[in-house]
């Protein structure tokens, strides 16, 4: 079947909205910092699916565009500890230490990316996704790496969720619990109960990826009413 490329143009056409909206908090509004990670993660999410298209649309002549998606998607379970660790209250020093760590080793791994030419390269695109072929046993390194890091992702948002003293919190926590084990839940089912996605599992991820976009744009909605509901509080006060 020949690959589409509308699906992948329109996940990322929305996760670029809900990005501009989560960028466009003005001071004092909302957490600024928490409202600029969650606009970062949609970017990359975006930014991949734009690389598919343009990989899908000649493979044979892909280049380095192959190794650009995997550059693209590398830092996001890294950015995804941190929006964890920013929204975390009270503050943890060891979630913050894991998001910090996570996120120098990405670094390192992007340059790996960079220089080894063959670390991926597009092998056929098929429907809405891509397959690609990597060199063994190099990429299980990679993939370890990357699936320890949605594993801290799905571990600290639950446990914050248990454990957050600020209820909003709590709740954005949920969010993110939720999109997480959705996208990752729903692409590991899915390789492994229809045969034809099998080897496709970074694409896959990605797809279903949207469904971490649509909780990370409702943590959106919850960060900038938290102004709102702030001033409502201190005119109840005054009154």
């Amino acid at each position: 079947m020949d690959y589409s490329p509308v699906l992948a143009i329109a996940t990322a056409s929305f996760e670029v909205l809900v990005a501009g909206w989560a960028h466009r908090a003005r001071p004092r509004s909302a957490s600024r910092s928490v409202l600029w990670t969650t606009s970062a993660i949609l970017l990359l999410l975006a930014g991949y699916q734009l690389a598919e298209v343009a990989i899908c649309a000649d493979v044979a002549a892909a280049g380095f565009l192959p190794r650009l998606a995997f550059v693209i998607v590398t830092p996001l379970p890294s950015l995804g500890l941190v929006l964890i660790a920013q929204l975390r209250r009270p503050r943890s020093r060891f979630l913050w230490g894991a998001a910090h760590a996570m996120l120098g080793v990405a670094a390192g791994v992007v340059v790996w990316i960079l220089v080894d030419r063959s670390f991926a390269s597009a092998s056929v695109c098929n429907a809405v996704y891509a397959r690609y072929t990597h060199a063994m046993p190099r990429f299980l390194a990679y993939g370890g790496f990357y699936w320890a890091g949605l594993a801290g992702m799905i571990a600290f948002s639950g446990h914050g969720t248990m454990t957050c003293r600020d209820p909003r919190r709590r709740q954005e926590l949920a969010w993110v619990l939720g999109g997480t084990t959705g996208f990752v839940g729903l692409s590991m089912l899915t390789s492994w109960f229809v045969p034809t996605t099998r080897g496709a599992l970074p694409s896959i991820l990605c797809h279903f990826a949207l469904f971490l976009a649509v909780c990370l744009a409702r943590l959106v909605a919850l960060e900038r009413r938290r102004p709102e509901a702030a001033a409502a509080t201190a005119v109840a006060q005054e009154g």
